[in-house]
């Protein structure tokens, strides 16, 4: 970390946009980076009404914003509200990061599943996702941008599982893609020959019920991922890591997706190491 932490009238700002938004984890995330880097900067909480949505997006500018983060229930308005929107945020149906361009104009993404793809990268380096059919677990928000990820990856077969399947079918259609949905009675079966199984479902969250699923159908050198990182391990990664499986928690996701935005506001390319992870962590459990 430096030593040093200057804030100026020239600080580049930027932060989070959600209702409520206290939750949020972005705003110690980016401040962290803000203070590594001894950038002049500030990245802060935005808390925004649904109905005054549009007239805070449009302040930004007027502000000196760079731009901002999206999160809950903002993700799916703001991708009508910004003047461009990346392919990504189209085929997902949200946005997650705006940008500020210097002509005022404000630009979306959506990087979810850049964030997807570089937590896998880094926690499963082995992993070919064309080798083997992946399992995904949930039809949310969540599920769409890893869905939109691993399509891309070119797995041969994307399986999807929810507990209604009404959703898993609207997912499907949504994106128009060759994505098998399997009965929730059968998702055990759904994992036979799988080589990636991932949970983007709120089970096995805090306060949530576990997943209830048998990992013992899967190949011995299937990987297992959870989105869910409140617990860090949840009672999957448990099971998994007991049955020897490669196991990755949904931390790595939360913090690579942070990196475009911060890019573009900050000008700097920040690195998610175990210093960021522990950092996170210990607010996680503060």
């Amino acid at each position: 970390m430096s030593d040093e932490r200057l804030i100026t009238g020239k600080a580049r700002l930027a932060g989070v946009m959600g209702w409520p938004v206290a939750h949020s984890r972005s705003p110690q995330l980016h401040n962290y980076w803000l203070e590594r880097y001894a950038i002049d900067g500030a990245y802060v909480p935005l808390a925004v009404a649904p109905e005054n949505l549009a007239t805070a997006l449009a302040a930004l500018a007027q502000l000196g914003f760079r731009g901002c983060n999206v999160t809950l229930p903002h993700k799916e308005a703001v991708l009508r509200l910004v003047d461009t929107v990346d392919r990504a945020a189209e085929r997902i149906g949200a946005v997650n990061t705006v940008v500020v361009d210097d002509d005022g104009r404000l630009h979306g993404s959506n990087t979810d599943a850049f964030g997807f793809v570089e937590a896998l990268r880094a926690g499963a380096p082995a992993l070919d996702a064309t080798a083997a059919p992946a399992v995904l677990v949930g039809a949310g928000g969540a599920a769409r941008a890893i869905a939109v990820a691993l399509l891309d990856a070119g797995v041969p077969e994307l399986r999807l599982v929810n507990r209604t399947r009404a959703r898993a079918e609207a997912l499907r259609d949504s994106l128009a893609a060759a994505i098998r949905v399997i009965d929730w009675e059968r998702r055990a079966a759904a994992l036979d020959g799988a080589g990636l199984l991932v949970n983007s479902s709120s089970l096995g969250m805090a306060g949530q019920p576990a997943l209830d699923l048998d990992l013992g159908r899967l190949p011995a050198a299937s990987v297992v991922m959870d989105a869910v990182y409140v617990p860090l391990q949840t009672p999957m990664l448990a099971e998994a890591r007991q049955l020897g499986h490669t196991a990755v928690d949904g931390l790595g996701m939360l913090l690579h997706q942070a990196r475009p935005g911060f890019a573009r506001w900050f000008g700097r390319e920040p690195e998610v190491d175990d210093a960021l992870r522990t950092h996170v962590v210990a607010g996680l459990e503060g």
